[in-house]
């Protein structure tokens, strides 16, 4: 049997788009130029967000700019991942940084993904991946429409969006798990309610990341060092925010 390969897990963290953008564009560099260990993360976002795959920059609804939800305005934030637009309330995002997997990008995604299968599988969910869609480049909603790189329940609701970062063997993939949007503000974004939840009741978050991180273990042959970002780290990752269009 092979050794485990080992891997850094960071406990889950509630900030703001732009700071978890920049940790996963940071952890990317770091792990590509001075030898960082692959990484799991899980993460979640402070206020409702919509964040924008790279090539998408300023093609979105103008009224995404205006869009208000509790007296407070809706951020807008940029990935350095592809992709289109995905809102950010209710939901639960995972961001792996690896090297280990090969092929090109819809291959990586495939071995990627392999954990989420297997771990919703474990919290009675089964997932299976999209079928590309000639129409998904014209919808600014990325789970209006499910690709190749998305999973999808039973029903063909899409559960999981993911996109995806490559340079060369390097990998930043990274995605949202729709639980339990609400539907007043998901319409005021797309237009349209969002797809219907695989689950009624939803276990707790910690039991989510619990289960996907035991399938992650188990898939990737990996060994996780629990170790959350350090001061001198946050520092260099604020760096970072910098570039992040928000």
């Amino acid at each position: 049997m092979k050794q485990p390969h080992q891997w850094r897990f960071i406990p889950l963290l509630n900030l703001s788009g732009k700071e978890q953008m920049a940790i996963d564009k940071w952890l990317l560099t770091q792990h590509q130029k001075y030898n960082h260990p692959p990484t799991l993360r899980f993460y979640t976002w402070n206020q409702p967000t919509i964040s924008l795959g790279f090539s998408q920059k300023k093609k979105y609804p103008p009224h995404w700019n205006n869009l208000q939800w509790h007296g407070k305005s809706i951020d807008i934030v940029q990935r350095p991942s592809g992709g289109r637009g995905v809102l950010h309330q209710g939901d639960l995002t995972y961001a792996v940084i690896s090297s280990q997997f090969e092929g090109n990008l819809d291959e990586v995604y495939r071995q990627i993904s392999q954990f989420l299968i297997m771990g919703w599988q474990k919290l009675g969910v089964n997932l299976s991946f999209g079928a590309p869609h000639r129409q998904y480049l014209k919808s600014s909603n990325c789970f209006a429409l499910s690709t190749n790189a998305d999973l999808i329940d039973s029903q063909g609701n899409k559960f999981i969006g993911s996109a995806q970062l490559k340079k060369g063997k390097f990998s930043l993939q990274h995605g949202s798990m729709l639980l339990n949007p609400t539907p007043e503000l998901f319409k005021k974004v797309f237009n349209t309610l969002p797809p219907q939840a695989v689950l009624e009741n939803f276990p707790n978050i910690d039991t989510i990341i619990e289960t996907l991180l035991n399938a992650a273990q188990e898939y990737f042959n990996a060994e996780f060092i629990h170790q959350p970002l350090s001061s001198k780290e946050w520092k260099l990752i604020e760096i970072e925010t910098k570039d992040i269009l928000h």
